[in-house]
């Protein structure tokens, strides 16, 4: 019998760290370099199953601590599981609501125990703890787990960052205590802010506990994009080779184009559907506002590259309209698109390591370069 959880490299590029992958998950096969939908509350916002489907995406993120609050993970659990109470039958990532420690510290007391928030719905007092992460996020039964972790804000003290990296190393050794769901993956995830000595430590201590995978956090924080990509070529020798690496929070695509290039598989981030719910969307490397009058005689597509719904059956000059009238379809239109378009992104990356020509088209990629136009 084949493990649930294996993952393999097929294709290298031979002058960057570039790769190619398949991680194999109960619910199916992501192919890597691969971006990864938000689905926060159990749902792309504005969009279906079927459409997302439509798009390429094949593993899909949901958020445990959001779940927790509203339905609860048990309703979840009785439903069969978070994959059929969403109707998505490919891979789902959770994230374990660390995340949250960082976006709401205001409502948030943090010690080593775990934290303490106050419920943004009711007030009520709500205890997460490594351990309670675990649970939830087993309850919910995605395909993978995060671990538990604190994502310290940026900027942050040297002091303040190594008090979270020891944090998140004693929880991450408390989550595997507790985790012990066999079809169910646990990646750790490593911290460090922008410390390249607390970097390089978190991520080997991350590294030494063998799980299936492991992410690098605490990017994506309001920090310069410089800065992330110091922490990308820090820490990317340092990641276990035959494991998949995940930059968490990373959606642009010359970051994720900088990350591949030095062994990264797979992102995440609210980025298209947020940039489509304000009427923006993402074409040939650059973000168009529909809003702009420029679009209201223009009756071409969007991106005639792209085979999208939003592409393929309307133009620019109906999408425009759509978005000025403050109709639903334009946010879910754009939204579709733009998520398409970060699919089509790390696909066309995925073969030109295939092709040989990754180096040359991708790495760096800089939205003004011939690059832009080749994908």
């Amino acid at each position: 019998m084949e493990p649930p959880f294996s993952f393999a490299i097929t294709a290298r590029c031979p002058c960057t760290r570039a790769r190619c992958g398949r991680f194999h998950t109960p619910h199916g096969v992501v192919e890597t370099p691969r971006f990864m939908p938000v689905g926060t509350a159990a749902s792309i916002k504005g969009v279906t199953t079927p459409q997302l489907a439509e798009t390429g995406s094949q593993m899909v993120l949901a958020n445990t601590y959001h779940l927790h609050l509203q339905p609860g993970e048990q309703v979840v659990a009785d439903a069969g599981g978070l994959h059929r109470f969403m109707a998505w039958d490919g891979p789902l990532l959770t994230d374990s609501g660390g995340f949250q420690v960082f976006s709401l510290g205001a409502i948030n007391k943090i010690d080593d125990s775990g934290v303490v928030f106050r419920s943004p719905r009711d007030g009520a007092r709500i205890q997460l703890t490594p351990e309670r992460a675990i649970e939830i996020q087993m309850a919910l039964g995605a395909d993978v787990a995060m671990a538990f972790d604190q994502c310290p804000p940026y900027p942050a003290s040297e002091t303040e960052v190594a008090a979270a990296c020891r944090r998140t190393h004693h929880w991450l050794e408390r989550c595997l205590s507790t985790h012990n769901r066999a079809d169910q993956a646990l990646f750790g995830i490593a911290q460090g802010g922008c410390y390249p000595h607390l970097r390089q430590d978190s991520t080997r201590v991350v590294a030494a506990m063998d799980l299936p995978g492991i992410a690098v956090g605490g990017v994506s924080v309001g920090e310069p994009a410089e800065e992330m990509h110091r922490i990308v070529r820090l820490v990317a020798p340092l990641l276990p080779e035959a494991k998949p690496h995940y930059l968490m929070g990373v959606g642009s695509l010359r970051e994720m184009a900088i990350a591949v290039a030095h062994g990264f598989d797979l992102f995440d981030c609210v980025l298209p559907t947020r940039l489509g719910r304000h009427g923006t969307a993402l074409v040939g490397g650059e973000r168009w506002n529909l809003r702009n009058a420029r679009f209201r005689h223009d009756h071409t597509p969007l991106d005639p590259s792209c085979s999208c719904l939003a592409c393929r059956q309307h133009s620019r000059a109906y999408l425009h309209h759509l978005i000025r009238s403050g109709e639903m379809l334009g946010r879910t239109l754009l939204s579709l698109h733009n998520i398409t378009t970060l699919i089509r992104f790390t696909s066309a990356m995925a073969q030109a390591i295939q092709d040989g020509c990754f180096s040359e088209d991708f790495a760096p990629w800089e939205p003004n370069s011939p690059a832009a136009h080749t994908w």
